[in-house]
């Protein structure tokens, strides 16, 4: 009877739980996290192709990128959280400033956290809400469009309430940096006197072996090797810097230009939706433009007037993040009046002499892919 039931029943009855089935999922995202991250890598490319191309896969493109980027961001969680419970002599690479201020007040403030946590997935599926609210009419999709705007903007006030008037950093939460899997084989893999093996050396294989006991002694590594080693060992003034250390505390002009800052994309957004019936009138463009132009400029004469040494004395964290917004005001080009009026009719011009030809052909069409969401979506430019 017994082996009746175990052929009726081949399943285990605590596999057939779903908290079984979770903790399995884990523990294989865990142990293969650059798999992993390679294939949410490939599923991104993918939908970066799909948009555009065909009218009615908008949605479900959408819907798959959304999903990639929130599985995307609970799979950081889950490897953070494996790395946090490693033991201290495993060996970690240098983490990132950008790593280290995060954590800092991730693990500091549960409600940073939460925060921090609302506003990255309401980035993540802001397009895909735009593009559900446009299928109900401009009406709708501009309520929704501010709304999602104001939502953010009071996220990002609450975080920088919560960092005590420090700048806002992108992404709030940290990113993924370390495979557990390797962290946990660095510590088994040292030299016959206990010394870690440069992984130069681990994979050029060239070793010699004594004849007499038989043990096998590494090669010296390259001259080069041996440089770079010893320069990533080097301490800089941020390692020994505290994570809150990382980032001044805006205070002054340098506060009033982070606040309005964070109230940009809502003024803007209300301004295309006041104006949305002519898609090719400058105020917007100049309302948006103008504040965010602004509030870079206030914020350097901040740092200048109170930081020593001006912009030179920043932190490398802070230099990071002014350069991504920096790079970010490139995206005015493809926004409302700039687009319509000027760099549309250019796209076009230089896409038209890229076809018929090998390679170039390729690009400009999804080029002109693109266009139809820059053209329809609020959120398909938007970088805060």
């Amino acid at each position: 009877m017994e082996t009746v039931r175990n052929i009726q029943n081949p399943i285990p009855p605590e596999l057939l739980k779903p908290s079984k089935w979770l903790s399995l999922y884990e523990d294989f995202v865990t142990k293969n996290a650059s798999s992993v991250g390679q294939v949410e890598s490939a599923l991104r490319s993918l939908t970066y192709i799909i948009p555009g191309r065909y009218r009615e896969s908008e949605i479900p493109s959408e819907c798959v990128h959304s999903g990639v980027q929130l599985l995307s961001l609970y799979h950081d969680s889950l490897v953070s959280r494996v790395i946090d419970r490693l033991p201290p002599t495993v060996p970690r690479p240098q983490p990132t400033p950008h790593s280290r201020y995060t954590k800092y007040w991730t693990s500091r403030s549960s409600l940073y956290r939460q925060v921090a946590l609302a506003l990255q997935m309401l980035q993540y599926t802001e397009l895909l809400w735009e593009m559900a609210a446009r299928r109900r009419g401009q009406k709708t999709r501009w309520r929704v469009v501010v709304f999602i705007e104001f939502a953010k903007a009071v996220c990002r006030l609450l975080l920088l309430r919560l960092t005590n008037s420090r700048p806002l950093v992108s992404p709030p939460l940290p990113e993924r940096e370390l495979d557990p899997r390797t962290a946990e084989e660095g510590d088994q893999k040292e030299d016959w006197n206990g010394m870690d093996i440069p992984v130069s050396e681990r994979s050029s294989g060239l070793n010699w072996t004594m004849p007499r006991t038989g043990l096998s002694l590494p090669s010296l590594p390259d001259v080069n090797d041996v440089s770079n080693y010893l320069i990533s060992k080097v301490l800089t003034a941020d390692d020994i810097k505290p994570p809150k250390a990382l980032l001044h505390r805006a205070t002054g002009q340098g506060q009033l230009a982070e606040v309005l800052y964070i109230l940009r994309p809502v003024a803007y957004a209300l301004a295309m939706q006041k104006w949305s019936k002519d898609k090719r009138s400058w105020r917007p463009w100049l309302i948006g433009f103008g504040m965010e132009y602004g509030c870079r400029q206030l914020a350097k004469r901040d740092f200048r007037e109170r930081v020593a040494g001006g912009l030179r004395g920043l932190t490398g964290l802070e230099r990071e993040e002014l350069k991504k917004r920096g790079w970010s005001m490139g995206w005015w080009l493809l926004r409302g009046a700039f687009y319509e009026n000027i760099t549309k009719s250019w796209l076009h011009s230089v896409t038209g002499k890229m076809k018929g030809k090998p390679l170039l052909d390729m690009v400009g069409s999804i080029v002109e892919d693109y266009e139809y969401l820059w053209e329809n979506y609020y959120f398909s430019t938007a970088t805060l």
